[in-house]
Order: structure tokens, then sequence, then C-alpha cells
């Protein structure tokens, strides 16, 4: 063997154990109801011998439930495991399932077609590097279709493999699979996609699933399922700033005090310089401690106590970040809103806003909502359920993000309804508002008053003003931010 034949058989052998090696990659199988996400991961793990004897045993000895002229089970029920799913014949909950190639491991969430499941569906988009979108070639795409893209996308997905589903019963039609992979391909682009990987495929058959579909589909030259995603590609690092929310304080004994929380961005080691956010307090990394050792860095991922070298205040939901790479503090924001409740997202009421370790109030006023049929935006006074819009939030009190495209750790966020304590929606920084009061235009007869803080927390402590808590916006904010507010009356 020639030395430059041997130097290409090991680097390739060193790229293969590169890839086996790293984390497993993160995917979900979405589209609409009866498209055969489940029958299609089914089929995946059974064909890549992911399915263990005694479970496959079980499925094959279920002698109701024999699906087709292979004598084979019905592959959904590997991944529908509630009552309900079995009997109804539908995917509700995100079903979680680990398999492995000789290349590669991956970890795949089995998402549901059904609208009423959408917020399912989004939690599966949240931690996946890439979105394997089903289509029935029977119905092309459609509105669920779409909104799943377009769920995917805001969660910063930004590789698809079009799965065009059940070819067989269009009797394999080219015309039709490259028909819907134009069609597809024109919502990508406008969602900002340009990674899509189209491929004919019958799940129920197995072809260009994990082997190959080419007797059927001699025209089909590109590669079968698990090919693509063996060659997927893992989102990478986020390039921002070291990113710390306290989740607690440490205080064993008077000569310990450490932050504790897991690294949500970059990279930190001792002798570097942080600032504690809201307050602004600059410090240094005296040390990084872990349950068990003492160490010289901690990434993105790693759950460390921070020991900083002079007391300060810092308390749960502050963050400490890089001095020179901080995220955006502010008193309003603008963000993108996927509604999870039959309750509409109403303009001005108060919610809390839950991101990372911090809680805060919060008011929302809708812009506008993205019409699925179209792809267009329209102006909107509310959100109903599942629909996906654009809003501007409001905050009482100083908050902290990075655009959500910049960190999906600290750019994403929930509300949750006072009254109720249910999640109504999930959304995505997109970045720090440009208006002057960030309280909305739908603020009408409403005067800002300053006072000293103890005064403003007695009074606002009174039996008076208690029955007007939810009618009162409270501004803490520093005396820089209150001069910005004022210079424009001046």
């Amino acid at each position: 063997m020639s030395a430059t034949v041997e130097t290409a058989v090991r680097s390739q052998v060193e790229t293969d154990a590169a890839i086996r090696n790293a984390r497993p990659l993160r995917l979900i199988t979405c589209g609409s109801v009866d498209d055969g996400k489940s029958t299609l991961i089914g089929r995946l793990l059974w064909d890549t011998k992911a399915v263990k004897e005694d479970q496959a045993a079980a499925l094959k000895g279920q002698k109701s439930i024999q699906q087709n002229e292979l004598g084979l089970p019905d592959f959904a029920l590997l991944l529908d495991g509630l009552q309900a799913e079995r009997e109804q014949g539908i995917t509700i909950d995100v079903a979680y399932r680990y398999f492995s190639t000789d290349k590669r491991s991956f970890i795949v969430a089995d998402t549901p077609g059904h609208e009423q499941y959408t917020r399912n569906m989004a939690t599966g988009a949240s931690t996946a590097d890439l979105a394997v979108l089903l289509v029935d070639a029977r119905a092309g795409l459609l509105e669920q279709t779409r909104r799943h893209a377009t769920i995917a996308s805001l969660m910063g997905i930004r590789q698809f493999v079009l799965a065009v589903n059940k070819i067989d019963l269009v009797d394999y039609d080219r015309s039709i699979f490259e028909h819907i992979s134009t069609e597809f391909r024109q919502l990508a682009l406008s969602l900002g996609v340009t990674n899509v990987t189209p491929i004919p495929v019958s799940a129920l058959l197995g072809e260009n699933v994990v082997h190959s579909g080419h007797q059927s589909m001699p025209w089909y030259s590109g590669p079968p399922l698990i090919e693509a995603l063996e060659l997927a590609t893992q989102r990478t690092a986020q390039a921002v700033g070291f990113r710390l929310p306290v989740q607690r304080v440490s205080r064993p004994n008077e000569s310990f005090r450490g932050y504790q929380g897991t690294v949500a961005g970059g990279s930190v080691k001792p002798g570097d310089s942080v600032v504690i956010l809201p307050s602004g307090t600059v410090a240094n990394v005296r040390q990084i401690v872990t349950f068990d050792l003492v160490r010289n860095a901690a990434v993105a991922g790693d759950a460390i106590t921070l020991v900083l070298d002079r007391p300060v205040d810092v308390a749960r939901g502050d963050m400490i970040a890089s001095v020179d790479a901080a995220p955006v503090s502010g008193l309003a924001f603008d963000a993108k809103l996927v509604a999870l409740s039959e309750d509409a997202i109403a303009p001005g009421k108060r919610y809390w806003l839950k991101s990372s370790s911090r809680r805060q109030r919060v008011r929302v006023e809708p812009q506008s909502v993205l019409d699925l049929k179209s792809g267009q935006w329209s102006e909107a006074e509310s959100l109903p359920l599942n629909a996906i819009g654009k809003v501007h939030l409001a905050f009482d009190e100083t908050a902290i993000f990075d655009p959500y495209e910049a960190n999906r750790e600290t750019g994403a966020f929930i509300l949750i309804d006072p009254d109720t304590n249910n999640t109504v929606a999930g959304g995505m920084i997109t970045a720090k508002s440009g208006r002057i009061d960030g309280i909305g235009s739908g603020a009408k007869d409403r005067v800002l008053i300053s006072l000293p803080a103890d005064i403003a927390d007695e009074l606002l402590a009174s039996e008076a003003f208690a029955t007007l808590r939810d009618q009162i916006e409270i501004r803490r904010v520093s005396a820089q931010e209150a001069r910005s507010v004022l210079d424009p009356i001046d």
C-alpha cells in the first residue's frame, strides 16, 4: 500500500471514529397527522436492529395487528406507548428513542401531527439538530406541514430531510415527488432554510429508509434516509461569550460562597473578568468547582459552582457573563411566539416570563400573525391557539437576553398565565426593542412618576394600592436608564 493511500485510509478511519465518538445527532420527525412519522421511525429502528429481541417477539406475537404482506408488525407501536395512542392510531406525546449505526448514534423524537398537540412538537424541536419532515405523497403540503416547518425554523433548525412518504401509493410517480420537493424548497427558502434533502420513501415497505429503493425507483439517485442522517452536521456552538444563569447561591460555611448553575454559552477559566447582571458589578473568577474536583475551565453544558475573587450581591435569576461579550439588557424586547393555550395571547395582559432561572412580569403586545397558507404576516391584536406571531415585550424590571439566533439557551422563554399557572406560549427573542418607553402604544392616560425606592415600596404595600396592583406599571431602573426615558421629554 502506497504512503498516500495509507494516509488517506488512516484519515478516513480517524474521521469515522470521531463521528462515532461525537454526541448523538438529535432529530425530530414532524409533519401532518397520518403522514407516517411513527411508522417511519419504527421501520428505521427495526432495520437498524435497534429493537430488542423481547420487544420484537412481543410485537410479532400480536397477530391482530399484522399490517402488511411481509408479515411484519405495526412499526408505529415501537413509538406509540400510551394506551390512547394505540387505541386511536395517533401520536400524542413526544417519544424519544436511541439508535445507532456503525458510523453514528442518534436520538430521535417522534412528535405528534395533530394541531392540538403543537406544544409537544415545539418541545421536541427545541433541542434538535435536524428535522425529518414527512409529507404524504397523495396529499402534498398541508397547513400543519407548513406550521411544523415554520416552528422548526423558529427553533433554529437549519437542516431538513423532506421524506415524501407513501410513494408506493402513487405508483412511484417521479413527477409527484419532484413537484412536492420544489414546493417545499420554496417554503424553506421563505423560512431562511437552504439545506433540504428530499427523499422518496415507503416507510411501510422500507424503501429508501435504511435499504435502497432503487429497484422500485430507478430514477432516484440520492441516499436513503439513514445515509442522509449519517452525513448531517450537528448544530455548532453559538458564538457568544460566557453565560451562567445563577440557579443557586451555595454558602455551606462562612468561608465559602459560590454561584451554581449550568453554563449556557461560551467558556470560562480562573482569572477571567465577568459581570453580574442586572447590577453591572464586575469581578474576577477565582475558582471553578464541580461536585468532585476543582477545574481549570468550564464550557457550555457544564454544571459548575463559580467562586469570585470578591464579595458581590448575586441572587438566583441573575446572570454572570463575559465582560467583553455581555448579553443585551433592557426593558423592552421584540420576539416571536408560538401560542400554546386555548386562551388567546391578549394585548396588555400581564404574564410571567420564564427564561433560564429568571422569572419576570411582562406585558405582551401582539404585532402580527403568520398566515400559514400564504406565508405572509398580517396585523393582529391577539394570538389564538397554535398561532405564530411577532410580539413586543415590556418588562417591569430589567430583562437580560441574547437573540435566539445567537444563543438558544438565553434567547428562549415561556409565558405563564399568573391566574392558572398554565404555560400559554413559547417564544424566541429576536432583538432589543428600539421603542423608548417599552410600554406599548396601547397605554393611554398613563403617567410616569419617579420615587425613591423605599417610598415606592411603602406606597405599593398600602391597602389603597393592593386592589390596583395589576393596573400599575412598576419599573425599577438605574439612574442611567431613568435618564434615557426622561431625556426625550426635556
